[in-house]
């Protein structure tokens, strides 16, 4: 190359094989041998060093530094649970339910409760206590569902199922008549 000519242009004879990145040279084979056998000796100097620990006090010891055998702080520790787990959402949706009036205000709150989370299809179910919450609560789905992602995270929540009252509870005892639905029969 001349003086002239820039060094980052490659050279037009060369052909797209050859332009290819080029083999390592012996310097960059002895710096990876070289970074191989440092890492070989380290993790045997910290064999012998947990051996010769063993020998002194039958186990291991914390010594000045900070190992991971330290006691966590009960938050980190959790934390680190949620995440090994894989329970961050199940936990996001709880801490909704927990501070359902803050986020749907209290007037909704008071008429309607968060009884359970679907993760698998992202369903939040809300129960209301008459049937006109229900309504009202079905009408406003798309704006809570908005607050709720925001507050969790986008796509946590994706639908609302609100359910009505729920009915009452069929008791079956002696004094009920065999084949007979209840008050179904009377009313429909």
């Amino acid at each position: 190359m001349t003086a002239q000519e820039p060094k980052n242009v490659p050279d037009p004879k060369m052909t797209p094989e050859s332009r290819k990145t080029p083999e390592p040279s012996g310097v960059d084979l002895a710096r990876v041998a070289l970074r191989a056998a440092r890492e070989q000796a380290r993790a045997r100097g910290d064999a012998a060093q947990q051996k010769t620990q063993a020998r002194r006090g039958g186990g291991l010891r914390s010594g000045a530094r900070a190992d991971g055998r330290d006691p966590m702080a009960l938050g980190s520790a959790i934390n680190r649970l949620l995440t090994e787990r894989g329970w961050e959402a199940p936990a996001a949706v709880g801490g909704v339910m927990g501070r359902w009036p803050q986020i749907v205000g209290e007037d909704i709150a008071k008429h309607c409760e968060p009884e359970r989370y679907d993760e698998d299809e992202r369903v939040l179910f809300v129960r209301c206590d008459s049937t006109a919450w229900a309504t009202n609560l079905r009408l406003l789905a798309p704006t809570l569902v908005a607050r709720l992602n925001e507050d969790l995270g986008h796509g946590r929540v994706q639908h609302l199922k609100v359910q009505g009252p729920a009915g009452p509870v069929r008791r079956y005892g002696p004094l009920r008549a065999p084949g007979s639905k209840g008050p179904g029969d009377t009313y429909g």
